[in-house]
């Protein structure tokens, strides 16, 4: 069953390129401490010796924002910039490693190679960036003509009530998130077909992925579903337990964290076996001339 297969390869794949995984684990966590530490030190400087610990074990305390004073506005500032920054050289930094990883996922990628590993990442870096800004786009907007707008009508509708306006809203979301699984689909077959092929461009991989796509429409769907699916419960798996853990002292805190960096690396290499396992599926079934 090429499903099976496919997912069987994609796990493959991705054990197999663990090196390149755990280089975007340190660049993303180095990214985030780059806004995370200076946010600590916001905190520790307005809050001083203070006992919020305390104050918060039983809940929000109103007194712990009126210690803040000013340093609320650092703190508010340091978060929008923190945040914004993260956006978008985060897209990039994403983009550019990606590019590295699939090709890392190809089937005769041989054994891992840093230097290959980079050389991959700015050869497609470009067509990566313009497969990733042309999806997003289509992303925004899918959501504004199938979400957005019907919600507005129907909000202004005489004969709405709660109710219906409530099945409005889950209907919209519903083929929303089908139409963003579907587009997950064509982005992952460009990437895929640009990384192991010699003709450069975004277009031309995308006029392959919604080939490709639309020829493989129920193996492709049932296969993005699937690992869509095993993310989904591994995300609220690791909500539970994140929620339910509640460290006392120092030492608790950092094995949170590390913990909590264990559970990120695995959720990345998830994403590497949904990469890989597309991958595959796109070498079993390659329905477009344009190979």
């Amino acid at each position: 069953m090429k499903i099976a297969a496919s997912v069987k390869s994609g796990i493959t794949r991705s054990l197999r390129a663990w090196k390149g995984i755990l280089i975007m684990w340190f660049v993303i966590l180095l990214m985030v401490s780059m806004v995370a530490i200076p946010m600590k030190g916001v905190l520790q400087s307005g809050l001083g010796d203070s006992m919020i610990t305390e104050k918060l074990a039983a809940g929000i305390n109103i007194d712990f924002f009126a210690d803040m004073s000013a340093s609320f506005k650092s703190l508010v500032s340091y978060f929008s910039n923190g945040l914004l920054m993260i956006i978008i050289t985060g897209f990039f930094i994403n983009t550019f490693l990606t590019g590295g990883l699939f090709n890392s996922l190809k089937k005769h990628s041989g054994s891992f190679s840093y230097n290959e590993f980079f050389k991959s990442s700015a050869d497609n870096f470009w067509s990566f960036s313009g497969i990733s800004l042309i999806v997003n786009l289509i992303i925004v907007l899918v959501a504004i003509v199938v979400i957005i707008i019907p919600i507005s009508v129907f909000e202004q509708a005489e004969f709405s009530s709660e109710g219906s306006l409530f099945k409005a809203v889950i209907i919209t979301i519903s083929i929303f998130l089908l139409i963003v699984a579907y587009l997950y689909i064509v982005a992952d077959y460009a990437r895929a077909w640009q990384a192991i092929s010699d003709k450069g461009g975004c277009f031309r991989a995308l006029r392959f992925a919604f080939r490709q796509t639309a020829g493989t429409f129920f193996l492709s769907c049932s296969l993005m579903l699937i690992l869509l699916l095993f993310q989904l419960f591994y995300g609220l798996v690791v909500f539970k337990l994140l929620t339910q853990y509640k460290p006392v002292s120092g030492i608790g805190v950092f094995m949170l964290f590390l913990f909590s960096q264990i559970l990120f690396y695995i959720k990345l290499m998830m994403k590497a076996t949904r990469y890989g396992s597309i991958t595959k599926m796109m070498e079993l079934n390659t329905v477009s001339p344009d190979q």
